[in-house]
């Protein structure tokens, strides 16, 4: 099979970052009104602070835009298609959480919703792995935070159930 160009490569980056950052536009329409709202929430003394989220959130999808570059860019790979499916269906999923919490307020459904997104996770992280070991380690930070978020979901949503 034929090398792909540098500047083939070049703008598959940055096609993949876009497509993350664009599904991060989507969750982040959401989230206009989450830095106030999650002010007023009983959060457990372990919650990060609102003003961490944006700047791991960037560092984040930048990660998973190139773990999905070094996916894409191994055209032979037997799981390929497998991997591109279930990133683009996590990335959504991942989109979706900022609706069901901020915007529409619904802790039962953002929590059920963060557990099949960390499913997801785990699933386009050991398909990643298989096809391009370095996207595997990308894609870690991505599930230890959803981790964390997962928790922090299920907290919050206890703690405030007359806002969630």
């Amino acid at each position: 099979m034929p090398q792909r160009s540098n500047l083939h490569q070049a703008l598959g980056l940055i096609g993949w970052l876009a497509i993350v950052f664009v599904a991060a536009a989507a969750g982040a329409i959401a989230s206009v009104d989450a830095a106030s709202f999650y002010r007023r929430l009983a959060l457990p003394d372990w919650a990060p602070p609102a003003s961490a989220f944006g700047p791991v959130w960037s560092a984040l999808y930048t990660l998973m835009g190139v773990a999905m570059w070094l996916v894409w860019r191994e055209r032979s790979a037997g799981h390929l298609r497998l991997a591109l499916g279930l990133f683009i269906t996590q990335l959504c999923a991942n989109a979706l959480w900022s609706w069901l919490f901020f915007a529409w307020r619904n802790g039962a459904a953002a929590f059920m919703e963060v557990l099949i997104l960390l499913a997801l996770i785990v699933a386009t992280l050991i398909v990643f792995w298989r096809i391009n070991r370095l996207a595997g380690v990308l894609m870690v930070p991505y599930l230890a935070w959803v981790s964390l978020a997962t928790a922090l979901t299920w907290s919050v949503w206890q703690r405030n159930p007359a806002a969630l």
